[in-house]
């Protein structure tokens, strides 16, 4: 049951399930710390460190910042504990991605550049390109533009030669952003579209919202019209509230609001510079 729970949380997490994600992570935690079972399957990740994985980015979205990042420090905690690399590895992914929605490049760099070491020590070509993009958007956002770039686009390939469909829209929408950064906004919305063709693939709905934020702010920037720009916007924040992201909808909230304000004083200015946050 915990490894159900914790199989079933994830699904639903990718998904942009983030309430039924969370209560199926708890579920699963709830069993574990009662100490009641000793589970004779022997998983491929540690149930418990899944489960506290998706807790912790569940809450993130769900607007409760001040508990995720306890709860991901405790899955790294766990499989260190239980000497389960692939927890580990898996582990410090989403700790990393969660310094990234927190805007933070030194921590990504610093988490990734752990992620990195441990996959390079164990052999671990699926967990190591994820590192390596996620690094390249750290470099990217501290100054390092062109080299950044040059990074992200690398490893994106290393990541796709391993045959993993997972997390594509995510690391297309770093790679936006670096480009954006570079005032490569063109080749940034080409990256969004990429993306978003993914989503309609797989399926995978975790960062939608943000990827139409993110379509919405490279629109403002190449002065298009308003009514695409808009409604850009308006399918991020009705995806947000769709999915119970409160983070995720008051980030396009604030954009959005950002862009009429600009739109409102900015008269015959062509386009409108948004940041990325």
């Amino acid at each position: 049951m915990i490894g159900a729970h914790s199989a079933l949380a994830a699904t639903l997490y990718f998904l942009g399930d983030f309430g039924a994600a969370r209560e199926n992570a708890t579920r699963g935690l709830q069993i574990w710390r009662s100490g009641a079972v000793q589970s004779p399957v022997e998983e491929v990740y540690a149930p418990p460190v899944i489960c506290l994985m998706v807790e912790s980015l569940s809450d993130w979205h769900l607007g409760e910042i001040s508990s995720c990042e306890a709860t991901i420090i405790q899955a790294t905690s766990l499989a260190k504990e239980l000497n389960d690399t692939h927890a580990l590895a898996a582990a410090l992914l989403w700790a990393t991605k969660l310094g990234h929605f927190e805007r933070n490049p030194a921590k990504v760099a610093r988490l990734a550049s752990d992620l990195i070491e441990l996959s390079t020590r164990q052999n671990f070509a699926f967990w190591l390109p994820a590192g390596e993009i996620l690094r390249g958007w750290a470099r990217n956002a501290s100054g390092s533009t062109a080299g950044g770039i040059a990074w992200i686009e690398d490893e994106i390939r290393s990541y796709r030669a391993t045959g993993c469909m997972l997390r594509m829209p995510y690391f297309l929408s770093l790679k936006a952003e670096a480009l954006h950064s570079a005032d490569c906004v063109s080749e940034a919305l080409e990256a969004i579209t990429e993306a978003q063709a993914w989503v309609e693939r797989s399926e995978e709905r975790w960062w939608c919202a943000e990827l139409h934020r993110l379509r919405g702010v490279f629109l403002a920037a190449m002065g298009a019209d308003d009514t695409q720009t808009d409604a850009s916007f308006g399918e991020a924040i009705r995806i947000a509230k769709e999915q119970k992201s409160v983070s995720l909808e008051k980030r396009a909230e604030g954009t959005y609001a950002e862009y009429r304000r600009q739109k409102a004083s900015g008269s015959g200015v062509r386009a409108i510079r948004l940041p990325l946050c």
